[in-house]
């Protein structure tokens, strides 16, 4: 089918935030009801045909280059058109792929793939490891600006004895390099194509060897996918997907309400409730491979190890994941959630308001003559992030912390943060669809890595160390300790397991991934 792109532009009584994030949200439910009633009623929709599915998306792509950046978000997307040499089952654990079997040396440099002989590219070409030696070293070589690259960038060589076998040969010992396959960005890209239409070219003219090929895509509006004959996997029950792109939370909900499509992420904790006592509809909230967190300063005010673990013991989690999460998001003692390979489950850091004003008149503060602070939030970039920090902001000033809160981007982040200009607390979310402990206090803790903000090299030296350690179990218990340390010495504070939400038709099977992938080519109608 020719393929149309077109552009369009498209803790006695609940802290005070949550409470006006109650009375927020009730004036919310009011507004959405009295627009809804107001509004001319969408067309009644027909049955959705049983091999079809139109879904409300929070994000455009932006790019269908899978390389180009590690978003959590745009992953299912990807999923539906592109392989990965590795993927993962609902529990997260890994599965074959494109690669059949795979292998890491003792040293941590050598990893072995067997790719399979009966998968294609979209074009009917065959996949082979040319393929992936092409997208793992090759891209990197020709100067295409990609996440991948960063990742990889310890690749010296990528052997490829025979069509359906690639070995990646490592500077330096990779301990995560098998999970990296599962990972963010890791999808095999098409060599020849690429090569005939550019880098630039290829972010607009997807060719993968997943599940669904892209038919029709309007930039910020909507996105058409049909199934794939020639695919190597089971085949999809839903033979064509919908996807519209609904960047307002309110618009999914009013959507999926009316019946316009069939399953709608990312709904708003209360409607979801709501939309969940309608016989039509299925409303879900479950935790996923997600933590959030404060990241904290090794410097500043913080410097004073009384004055981090004061701040940490005055949160409430538990009232917080009640009162904005309907309990469903798990409190957190270290940087990793429930399920993980680091997780740690006779460790708690208690919610403690007394013991916190203990601590900060160790060094010679109260509420008369409060700490003062700064904090950042991002306010969107996920549910409730803006609601938790002021909760946390009104928890702290009753123990004698008094934050000043502001408001930054997400790609504001990175660049505070290299500029190391972040105040002492930012509010942060953290995705790790594989779970490994080195993607979760390993990225967060590891000084030299942008995407922490404790620099001090007590924990971050411990840290970089776990690196080097190829030994399964000798680095899994090796984060654990470290984890655990990083919250007892304040340089961290771990907050909750984050949850994701869905609602959608009843008579829709949905399969549930603890990493949150939405995968249509996993759905049926009853």
């Amino acid at each position: 089918m020719l393929l149309r792109w077109r552009r369009t532009n498209s803790s006695s009584q609940i802290e005070e935030g949550i409470m006006r994030r109650r009375t927020l949200i009730a004036g919310l439910a009011v507004g959405t009801a009295a627009a809804l009633a107001v509004a001319p009623p969408l067309a009644p929709q027909a049955q959705a045909a049983k091999d079809s599915v139109v879904i409300a998306w929070q994000v455009d792509p932006q790019t269908w280059d899978p390389n180009k950046r590690t978003v959590p978000v745009r992953q299912s997307l990807y999923k539906m058109v592109y392989d990965q040499l590795l993927t993962q089952a609902p529990d997260i654990k890994l599965e074959a792929s494109l690669a059949t079997k795979w292998s890491q040396s003792a040293d941590g440099k050598t990893v072995t793939l067997d790719i399979r002989d009966n998968a294609y590219w979209h074009d009917g070409t065959k996949v082979t490891s040319a393929d992936v030696k092409y997208t793992f070293l090759e891209r990197g070589k020709a100067g295409h600006k990609i996440d991948l690259v960063r990742i990889w960038r310890n690749v010296a060589d990528i052997e490829t004895p025979t069509p359906t076998r690639a070995v990646i040969k490592l500077s330096k010992p990779m301990a995560t390099a098998i999970p990296w396959l599962a990972f963010l960005a890791n999808f095999v890209v098409p060599k020849h194509h690429v090569e005939k239409v550019g880098a630039d070219g290829f972010a607009d003219k997807p060719m993968g060897s997943g599940p669904y090929k892209v038919v029709d895509y309007q930039r910020n509006s909507r996105i058409v996918l049909e199934a794939f004959d020639k695919y190597w996997g089971p085949k999809p029950k839903i033979r064509k997907v919908t996807i519209l792109i609904m960047k307002d939370p309110s618009a999914r909900v009013a959507a999926v309400q009316s019946g316009r499509v069939d399953f709608a992420p990312d709904v708003p904790i209360r409607e979801v409730g709501r939309l969940d006592k309608m016989a039509a509809l299925s409303g879900r909230i479950f935790p996923i491979s997600r933590v959030i967190l404060l990241q904290i300063r090794s410097d500043k005010a913080f410097a004073d190890k009384n004055v981090r673990l004061a701040a940490h013991h005055a949160i409430n989690k538990k009232a917080i994941s009640q009162a904005l999460y309907a309990g469903k998001a798990v409190p957190l003692s270290i940087v990793a959630p429930p399920g993980t390979p680091g997780y740690v489950e006779d460790f708690e850091f208690p919610y403690d308001p007394a013991k916190s004003k203990a601590l900060l008149a160790k060094s010679g503060f109260s509420t008369d003559k409060p700490l003062k602070i700064g904090m950042a939030s991002f306010n969107g970039n996920f549910p409730g992030d803006y609601d938790i920090a002021r909760a946390i902001v009104s928890m702290w000033k009753k123990v004698g912390i008094e934050a000043n809160l502001q408001v930054i981007e997400y790609s504001k982040y990175f660049e505070l943060n290299r500029g190391n200009k972040l105040p002492e607390a930012t509010l942060y979310s953290w995705d790790n669809a594989v779970g490994d402990p080195e993607m979760f206090t390993g990225y967060l803790m590891h000084p030299k890595l942008p995407f922490s903000a404790w620099k001090d090299m007590d924990v971050g030296g411990r840290v970089m160390k776990l690196f080097g350690v190829v030994d399964y179990d000798k680095r899994i218990q090796g984060y654990k300790d470290v984890a655990v340390y990083a919250s007892k010495q304040g340089a961290v504070m771990p907050l909750l397991q984050s949850v994701i939400t869905w609602v959608h038709k009843s008579d829709l099977q949905v399969v549930q991934y603890n990493n949150g992938w939405a995968l249509p080519q996993t759905w049926s109608w009853k």
